[in-house]
C-alpha cells in the first residue's frame, strides 16, 4: 500500500526527454515507482490531461526574514516552487553581532524594499553565527524547502563594525576573519556565498552597502574560504560600473573571474539587457564564454521576462510621487486617497504643478527615480496597462504614450487616469530592463545561451514595487504555449521543465530532487497546462506590523507536493508544512 499514487498524467521528468504517459507511486516522501505502478495507494490523485513535473527550484529569493515568521513562503509556493535559495545580493541577517540588528534591517529595507517595521516586528534574532541562523530556520515549519547562502554585507559588518560603512578598506586581519566566518558557514551547510557590487543598492538611509565598496584583495580572500570544502557556489550582482564608462567593464569582470578561479566553484552573475547599455549582456556573455573555455564554471542568471517596476496607487512608486499635492495625500487611507484623486480640482492641481526632486527628500528612493520622472514622455513608450490576466510582452500600440496621443492628452494625464481604473487597483507595467526591442526576443537569446540559467525572481523582496516571484508560472505558460510577439520563438515543454528543475538542482549540487526518478524526493507538480496562467498583481497587508506586499496568484496547479505531501491543491495552500532546511553536503 503506497502512501500516494498519481494516476494517468503526462510525465515530464526533468531530464529533457520526451514526455510519456504513466503513473507514479510515492512512499515515505520518495518516488518509488514511475510509469507502471504495481499496487494500490492510500490516496490517488487523478492527473489525466495534466503534466506531472519535478518541483521548481528558485535560486534567487530574499525570504531571509519572511522565513522566520511565515510558514507559507508565498507567493513562491503558489507557483509550483518547492525549494528556494535565499541570501542573494550580499544581504541577509547573519552572522549577527549584538546591537547590529538595526543595521541589517536598514540594509534589507533599502536594498530589497522590505518594510523595516515588518522586519523589526517579525524577526526574533535568535542567532549569532551563520550556523545558528540555519539552525533557527531548521526549527521553523515551512510549506516548501529553504536553502541559503552566506551574504557579504552582514559578514563585513560583523567583522568591521562602523568601518564597514565608511568606505574603509578591509585590513589583512579583517579579511582573514571574514574568510574564516564564511568557511565556517559553508561547513555548516550554506550553499554558497553572495556579494552585491552595484551602486543602485542603498541602505534605507541612502548609504552605500558595505559589500559594494569592497576591494579586490577582500573579495579574493573571501573566495579562498571555499578551499577544502565540497561543492558550493558563488553569486554576484554587479552593474560593472557602466555608468562611469565602458573602460570600467573589464577590470570589474576581472575581479569576479578571479573570485571564481580562486574558489574553484561555479559562479552566477545576475544579467539583464540594460536600458542605457543594451549590449552589456553580450559583453558579459563573451567574457563568460572565455572563462568557461579556460575551465571556469561561470554562468549568467537571467529572468524570463522584463524586469522593472509596477506603478499604481498602492505601489511605492508612480508618476505622481514628485508632485507636492500628491505627496500630501499619498499616505491617506486608500478610500480617502482615491476620493481626493477623483476630485477634478485636485486632479488639475496635481497635473499642473511643478515637480520636486524625490531623491533629495527621500533617501530610500531609488537614485534613478528623478531621471525617470524627467524623461516621462519618452519612457512612457515602454509603460503599459497591466490587465488580468496580465500581458508581459505587450505591443507598442498599447503603450501609455500611444494611448495619450490617441486621446490628445499628456502622458502624465493618461497615467493619472489609468491608475484610477478598477477603483484605483489598476497596475501600470514598466519593464526597464529586458525590453529594449519592445518584445522578449533578446530574453529568448539570453535564456537559451548555454551558460545561462533562470533566476532573478526576488521572491520576498521589493514588496511595493514588483512581484517577479511568479516567474515560474509565467515561464511555463508564455514560453511553451502562449507567445506570439516578436519572432514568436517558443521553448519545448520538456526543455522548459528541465530549466526550472534539474538544471537548477545540478547548479546547486542538490542530488536528491529536481527530477522524477525512483529514489528521489517526491517534490512534484501536477499542472493543467490548458488552464495555467498568472493573475494580475495586487497589494495585501499581511506582513508583521501590518506591512504591505504585492502578490500574484496563479491558476492551473492541480497539486504541488513536497516530500510527497500536498502543500497546494486546486491553486490553494493546504496548510501542510513538510518543507525543511536544505543543507549543502
Amino acid at each position: 500500500m503506497f502512501d500516494l499514487k498519481v494516476c494517468g498524467g503526462t510525465i515530464v521528468n526533468g531530464d529533457g526527454g520526451a514526455p510519456f504517459n504513466g503513473d507514479m507511486a510515492i512512499q515515505d516522501g520518495k518516488i518509488v515507482q514511475i510509469g507502471t505502478v504495481s499496487g494500490p495507494a492510500k490516496r490517488e490523485i487523478n492527473a489525466q490531461g495534466a503534466i506531472v513535473t519535478p518541483g521548481i527550484i528558485d535560486v534567487h529569493t530574499h525570504y531571509d526574514g519572511q522565513a522566520v515568521w511565515d510558514a507559507d513562503l508565498a507567493p513562491s509556493s503558489w507557483h509550483g516552487v518547492t525549494s528556494v535559495l535565499m541570501g542573494n545580493c550580499g544581504v541577509g541577517f547573519a552572522p549577527l553581532r549584538p546591537g547590529d540588528q538595526d543595521r541589517l534591517v536598514s540594509l534589507m529595507e533599502g536594498v530589497e524594499e522590505i518594510p523595516g517595521t515588518a522586519l523589526h516586528e517579525g524577526l526574533d534574532w535568535q542567532w549569532d553565527s551563520f550556523g545558528d541562523y540555519m539552525d533557527r530556520l531548521a526549527a521553523i515549519p515551512h510549506a516548501i524547502n529553504v536553502a541559503t547562502q552566506i551574504p557579504h554585507d552582514p559578514v563585513r559588518l560583523y567583522v568591521m563594525g562602523d568601518r564597514a560603512e565608511t568606505r574603509e578598506t578591509a585590513s589583512e586581519d579583517d579579511v582573514r576573519t571574514m574568510t574564516a566566518l564564511v568557511h565556517e558557514g559553508l561547513k555548516a551547510g550554506a550553499f554558497g556565498f553572495s556579494t552585491g557590487r552595484t551602486d543602485t543598492h542603498r541602505t534605507s538611509d541612502g548609504h552605500d552597502t558595505p559589500a559594494s565598496i569592497a576591494e579586490r584583495q577582500e573579495l579574493e580572500g573571501l573566495a579562498s574560504a571555499f578551499r577544502g570544502l565540497p561543492y558550493r557556489i558563488l553569486s554576484a550582482v554587479s552593474d560593472f560600473d557602466m555608468h562611469e564608462g565602458e573602460e570600467r567593464f573589464d577590470p570589474e569582470f576581472d575581479i569576479l573571474e578571479a573570485m571564481a578561479r580562486i574558489a574553484g566553484r561555479p559562479m552566477t552573475l545576475s544579467t539583464m539587457q540594460r536600458f542605457l547599455y543594451p549590449e552589456q549582456w553580450e559583453r558579459i556573455a563573451g567574457r563568460i564564454e572565455n572563462a568557461r573555455a579556460n575551465g571556469l564554471d561561470m554562468r549568467m542568471q537571467v529572468a524570463p521576462r522584463g524586469v522593472g517596476v509596477l506603478q499604481g496607487l498602492r505601489t511605492t512608486l508612480n508618476a505622481l510621487v514628485g508632485k507636492p499635492s500628491y505627496r500630501k495625500i499619498m499616505d491617506l487611507p486608500f478610500k480617502e486617497k482615491l476620493a481626493a484623486l477623483r476630485d477634478p480640482v485636485m486632479r488639475q492641481k496635481i497635473l499642473s504643478e511643478g515637480r520636486i526632486r524625490v531623491s533629495e527628500i527621500d533617501p530610500a528612493a531609488p537614485p534613478q527615480i528623478d531621471q525617470v520622472l524627467d524623461n516621462l514622455d519618452f519612457l512612457s513608450a515602454r509603460m503599459f496597462p497591466l490587465g488580468d490576466p496580465p500581458n508581459y510582452e505587450p505591443a507598442a500600440e498599447h503603450s501609455i504614450q500611444t494611448r495619450a496621443e490617441a486621446r490628445g492628452v499628456s502622458v502624465l494625464e493618461e497615467l493619472y487616469d489609468q491608475m484610477l481604473e478598477d477603483d484605483g487597483e489598476a497596475i501600470i507595467y514598466f519593464p526597464i530592463f529586458n525590453y529594449n526591442d519592445g518584445n522578449l526576443d533578446t530574453v529568448y537569446r539570453m535564456m537559451t545561451h548555454p551558460a545561462s540559467h533562470l533566476g532573478l525572481g526576488d521572491g520576498g523582496a521589493h514588496v511595493g514595487t514588483i512581484v517577479d516571484s511568479a516567474w515560474s508560472s509565467f515561464f511555463l505558460a508564455h514560453w511553451t504555449r502562449d507567445r506570439t510577439q516578436g519572432d514568436g520563438q517558443h521553448i519545448p515543454l520538456e526543455r522548459a521543465v528541465q530549466m526550472t528543475s534539474a538544471d537548477q538542482a545540478d547548479f546547486l549540487g542538490i542530488k536528491d530532487r529536481g527530477r522524477l526518478q525512483p529514489g528521489l524526493m517526491a517534490d512534484i507538480n501536477i499542472i493543467d497546462m490548458d488552464r495555467l496562467l498568472v493573475r494580475r498583481p495586487h497589494m495585501i497587508y499581511d506582513l508583521p506590523a501590518g506591512g504591505r506586499r504585492l502578490v500574484q496568484e496563479a491558476q492551473g496547479y492541480i497539486a504541488t507536493m513536497v516530500a510527497g505531501v500536498p502543500i497546494l491543491e486546486n491553486d490553494q495552500l493546504t496548510g501542510a508544512t513538510p518543507g525543511h532546511l536544505l543543507r549543502a553536503v
